[in-house]
């Protein structure tokens, strides 16, 4: 796999995640039951898109140094396209946790808990997923082709499928372990699983708590899916791809609660987010016959975002005549 990233490159990037990881975490209470003001989600948004920003600014600077002008330009520019690619589709992300949150009853000062442990995850799955699909892609070039059509098939139904409300009550997932595990009726605070007394012994119960963390994961590979080939239509570097889409996560969990109250505003945006994933499918599949500028990919993503955010303001938010949850 040809990279940019050096051995201490790897070390600084997943340096810098651990330490913003733990800041997170445990100074500002992150590991706590903690209910999460709109201000608070706004400065750690700004904090990690501005670490985001930051990292692309050394990357281009050492790049700039040591490989020339040309590679940093194009190498900054991947990183900033993969990056708002992750972060666009990510907001998906945002509206399925607020269905999950919803139909299960789960309070605010308790998601926090779901979401450290739903990020942490991801990263995770999103790091080996990354590392296997670039060595695939170095292997076998017309998975390229196969990563675009199911992107563009993706996109379309997206857009056809976004009014859709799924049935979590018949969610395959959740049947099977409410038919083979015992769980409780009610929360039990911030725990995944309680002990209780049954037939003079101790069983272990999973909690409402944990269902939910077990869908925020499934969720997460899901969209992981999605995502990862949407930025090897960028590029096919799995420094460039690991970082942007990390960093992207990492904001994640802050975007969700700065966005939990004012997402049904966003009537709009996945139409917005259908269209971006039929350019980067379309994009994929003509890799090898028309060669589209990487700032030319990324002021088509902007826009396409932009123009489904702004249009859903001037719509307003859809009419609440039929309730959005289910319970």
């Amino acid at each position: 796999m040809e990279t940019i990233g050096t051995w201490w490159m790897w070390a600084g990037f997943f340096g810098i995640v651990l330490v913003m990881l733990a800041i997170d975490l445990f100074v500002v209470g992150g590991g706590k039951q903690h209910r999460v003001s709109v201000k608070e989600a706004a400065i750690w948004s700004g904090i990690w898109v501005s670490v985001s920003m930051a990292f692309a600014g050394l990357l281009w600077w050492y790049l700039a140094g040591s490989a020339g002008r040309a590679v940093a330009d194009q190498k900054a520019l991947e990183y900033l396209t993969g990056y708002v690619i992750e972060k666009s589709l990510a907001i998906d992300n945002v509206f399925v946790w607020l269905m999950l949150f919803s139909f299960f009853h789960i309070p605010l000062e308790l998601q926090k808990r779901v979401l450290v442990y739903g990020v942490l995850g991801a990263i995770v799955m999103r790091t080996g997923m990354i590392f296997a699909g670039a060595w695939l892609i170095t292997q076998f070039h017309w998975l390229l082709y196969v990563f675009g059509a199911f992107l563009l098939v993706t996109g379309v139904k997206m857009w056809f499928m976004a009014e859709h409300q799924p049935d979590l009550e018949r969610n395959p997932v959740i049947r099977w372990i409410r038919g083979h595990m015992k769980v409780t009726d009610r929360l039990e605070g911030e725990r995944f699983f309680v002990m209780k007394e049954e037939g003079g012994r101790m069983v272990r119960y999973l909690t409402p708590l944990f269902l939910v963390l077990v869908l925020v994961e499934l969720t997460d590979l899901i969209f992981a899916v999605d995502s990862i080939p949407a930025i090897f239509a960028i590029t096919t570097d799995p420094f460039i791809v690991l970082t942007s889409n990390v960093f992207a996560i990492l904001g994640l969990r802050s975007m969700y609660f700065l966005l939990a109250d004012m997402a049904d505003r966003f009537s709009l945006l996945k139409y917005g987010l259908a269209l971006v994933l039929v350019f980067v499918g379309a994009k994929m599949l003509l890799i090898d016959l028309v060669k589209i500028p990487i700032l030319l990919s990324l002021g088509v993503v902007a826009t396409l975002i932009a123009a489904s955010v702004v249009l859903s303001l001037r719509r307003g938010p859809p009419s609440r005549s039929a309730p959005a949850t289910q319970d």
